[in-house]
């Protein structure tokens, strides 16, 4: 018997009626945009609507579950801290779990140097911060990103962010001193790893600037992987003029690549990392780690917020790096990678309209296009899919500039079952689209 189970029509007669609420009551602009039904529960990789019906979640939270919905170890640790105290703001009253957690991320950070963990509430908020740092430690005001970028949607990140809709719209004027540099992609520019000092001495003067943000497997642009020595030359020119490295490990950290952290596939160790979504299994938490200096360069009260760290959170952020290690995650992740590498590649075989397989570890993505001589992107495939799963019991996400990437954001405690009968549905529902 499989995890799925379809009882009724998506949405279910009990979602319809929630939903009524929601379009009274909810902000138009968060209409939900993948799921139309209304979760009852979840487990692991599975969650129930509030009619009966049972899906495969491979979106995680928009990857904010690495651990799955409700694991046990988490839930009791989230009960037994809100049972002691919820909040006090460090800031005001220090607590040991802040701490503890700083502890342990910088320890697990990166970098052959001393390291400190500030905590802070989403992942905008974690590279908002850090920009901050970077512009307070180097006294310097330009800040680099690249082609297909998500780095939030606050002004400053919105800014650094490259999609313009929904995300920058008519919502400007935006940030000053943010610079959007190609990243190499062979399909829609000749960029090569060598030309990339070039490009930012042709953008910006290198002395004004602060940072170079970059995430090291793009999560939003659409899974995109670096080429070859491309993060290596980022850190020797980072280096060579005083400039910050920056890893936007918001999406693509937290185990999904089989390491810890994804920048650990490369040979490049930043000078500051910032951290979200998964770091709590689901509650408000993200951080930015990095060399101890950068903060002392600051002065007292400069960084903070008031929910940043909460005590619950960082109850469950402690026991998240427990289950990665203590049930060998990261090795799970690169098995589940395997498993979708090998699938995703006959699907590719059987229909043209993939045009590309790509990722690293579990974070898996495929890429549709209406000719892979033109690579014309395919967004109106990859939308059909994307339903066609949802009404088979699989819940997928969208990706990429043109929205013709289907990403998996799968929990690591997905089993090999579980997995293939999601891609099952998948693969049907890429036969169904394309005839």
């Amino acid at each position: 018997m499989g995890s799925i189970l379809i009882k009724t029509e998506i949405p279910g007669p009990k979602s319809k009626e929630i939903a009524k609420k929601r379009e009274r009551y909810v902000a138009s602009p968060m209409n939900p945009s993948l799921a139309p039904f209304y979760i009852k529960k979840g487990h692991g990789a599975v969650v129930e609507d509030v009619d009966g019906n049972r899906f495969l979640d491979f979106t995680g939270g928009w990857g904010c579950l690495i651990v799955g919905h409700t694991p046990e170890r988490i839930v009791n640790a989230i009960k037994s801290q809100a049972e002691k105290y919820i909040h006090t703001d460090f800031t005001a009253i220090p607590y040991e779990p802040f701490a503890e957690l700083a502890k342990m991320i910088s320890e697990r950070a990166p970098g052959d140097f001393e390291k400190q963990v500030a905590f802070f509430n989403g992942g905008a908020e974690a590279v908002e911060n850090a920009v901050k740092i970077a512009r307070g430690a180097t006294k310097r005001k330009a800040i680099v990103v690249f082609d297909y970028a998500f780095h939030g949607r606050t002004l400053l990140t919105m800014t650094m962010t490259h999609r313009v809709m929904p995300y920058k719209y008519i919502f400007g004027p935006f940030a000053s001193e943010v610079y959007r540099l190609p990243f190499p992609n062979p399909h829609y520019n000749n960029l090569k790893v060598g030309d990339f000092e070039q490009e930012l001495k042709d953008t910006v003067y290198p002395e004004d600037v602060a940072a170079v943000v970059i995430e090291p497997v793009q999560g939003e642009g659409g899974f995109n992987v670096p080429p070859e020595g491309f993060l290596e030359e980022i850190r020797r020119v980072t280096e060579k003029y005083g400039i910050l490295f920056v890893a936007d490990e918001v999406q693509s950290g937290y185990g999904r690549t089989g390491k810890l952290l994804a920048i650990e596939n490369w040979n490049v160790v930043p000078d500051l990392i910032t951290l979200g979504k998964s770091i709590a299994a689901g509650l408000p938490l993200s951080a930015v780690v990095g060399n101890k200096k950068y903060f002392d360069a600051l002065p007292k009260g400069s960084i903070g917020s008031t929910f940043g760290g909460n005590p619950v959170a960082c109850a469950a952020g402690i026991e998240v790096l427990k289950m990665i290690e203590e049930e060998n995650l990261l090795k799970r992740a690169i098995h589940l990678g395997e498993i979708i590498d090998k699938r995703f590649k006959e699907m590719k075989n059987k229909y043209p309209v993939i045009g590309e397989t790509r990722g690293v570890g579990a974070m898996r993505a495929i890429e549709f296009v209406k000719d892979r001589k033109t690579w014309a992107p395919d967004s109106e495939t990859a939308s059909k899919v994307i339903q066609e799963s949802l009404r088979n019991g699989v819940v997928l996400a969208g990706a990429g500039i043109h929205r013709n990437v289907i990403r998996l954001l799968i929990p690591l405690v997905m089993t090999d079952e579980q997995l293939n009968e999601g891609l099952d549905v998948i693969d049907r529902a890429i036969q169904a689209v394309t005839g």
